[in-house]
């Protein structure tokens, strides 16, 4: 009964989707791109901006350019910097002050998905100031028009330059949650792949793979849309036949471009179509540790995908056939097994952990609770699991 009742929600919401206004962010693409914002900014008639940033971005002086244009064009502006990994209700609201002390008019978001998602947390409370983040939990508690936000993503994983998602950690609970609301969609987006060339190698083979499973768990799940089916096809073959290269010479200007619209399409991609399970444990190993997200779904993705079973042989043949994977025998199902393979020995050539460290057994039984709570009714997956199924999910992740 509980299954059906899972469906029924999944098949109402996508039809009621259809009356939403999915906007798509305004993109500024290419080298330099980033060059071109201020000019932007003071077309749009602001005057002074908020910066949501974190101090690592900060120390690497990546902003300088865009802040000596913003002087140039006489735009006034303010930086918030204290944006932690798992961006937390603190940080928004510290943020959101800022913004109003300062009479600021926009919002600039610098960096990966933290200060994005913290930026856009600042958004939503600018929004509806009568509600808390808490009180936004979920879907559609905005549903009022944000001021003018410029999202200026420093990784190519998270794609939250185009996603409908503020994702916000309670350091209180070790609660990690989404708020989820159209509204919530950058106006504007600059793909610069400059901004991404210094990243670590670690940094570029977990957000890397955040993006692949932003894109794969968009494709399997069961409310897709033709287009969220071609942002996802897309985005898997960039990944495939760039995020290797990227890693091992972080200078390939094309590669990191790729991997930038990569990163876009398959937040497009999942922004309409949803996540899963993947990301539901992950986010509860965010919440309770700090856990990377990027590197917790590169761990977990091959083993839901395996747990899935035949519900997914066919979308994940179809996968391999698009990224060129050969298995032994041509059938779904073999090439469907070969796909998540493949996603190991990614993740073995970038040296990404095939277990999860950490996990604190007494922990688990809330994990469990929380991730099922995010995932069921919300998230169309191929297979909806029960408390015993996802138990055995975090046992098996585990060394």
């Amino acid at each position: 009964m509980y299954k059906a009742y899972c469906r029924t929600y999944q098949r109402t919401f996508k039809l009621a989707s259809g009356f939403l206004n999915w906007r798509k962010p305004e993109l500024l693409e290419g080298e330099n791109s980033l060059l071109k914002l201020p000019e932007l900014v003071k077309q749009k008639g602001i005057r002074r901006v908020l910066v949501v940033t974190d101090q690592g971005i900060a120390a690497l002086g990546l902003m300088e350019p865009l802040l000596v244009g913003l002087e140039t064009e006489n735009i006034q502006y303010v930086i918030y910097d204290k944006t932690v990994q798992n961006p937390t209700i603190t940080n928004i609201e510290d943020a959101y002050n800022m913004y109003r002390i300062h009479y600021c008019e926009g919002i600039i978001a610098f960096g990966g998905g933290s200060p994005i998602d913290c930026a856009k947390g600042v958004a939503a409370r600018l929004a509806r100031p009568n509600l808390q983040i808490p009180q936004m939990k979920g879907l559609l508690k905005i549903r009022k028009e944000i001021p003018p936000f410029f999202a200026i993503p420093t990784t190519a994983g998270t794609g939250s330059e185009g996603t409908v998602a503020a994702v916000v950690s309670n350091s209180e609970t070790h609660e990690k949650y989404a708020i989820n609301d159209p509204v919530l969609i950058p106006h504007f987006a600059v793909l610069d792949p400059l901004l991404t060339v210094n990243l670590p190698k670690h940094i570029t083979s977990t957000t890397g793979m955040d993006a692949l499973t932003h894109a794969v768990e968009a494709y399997i799940g069961h409310s897709n849309t033709d287009e969220t089916r071609a942002y996802s096809r897309e985005a898997t073959k960039l990944i495939f036949e760039n995020l290797f290269i990227a890693y091992i010479d972080g200078n390939n200007i094309e590669a990191r471009k790729n991997m930038q619209r990569a990163a876009y399409l398959a937040g497009m991609a999942f922004t309409r179509a949803y996540v899963g399970n993947v990301h539901a444990i992950a986010h509860t190993l965010g919440g309770f540790y700090g856990f990377p997200h990027g590197l917790a779904n590169a761990i977990i993705l091959p083993y839901v995908l395996e747990f899935y079973g035949e519900t997914v042989y066919k979308p994940l043949a179809e996968l391999a056939d698009l990224v060129g994977i050969r298995a032994p025998q041509d059938s779904e199902e073999q090439k469907a097994k070969q796909f998540i393979e493949a996603i190991k020995q990614l993740n073995k050539d970038m040296n990404i952990p095939d277990k999860v460290e950490g996990i604190v057994n007494r922990d688990v039984p809330l994990m469990v609770e929380r991730a099922l709570a995010e995932a069921n009714p919300l998230y169309p997956v191929p297979k909806i699991l029960n408390k015993n199924e996802m138990f055995y999910l975090y046992q098996i992740i585990q060394p």
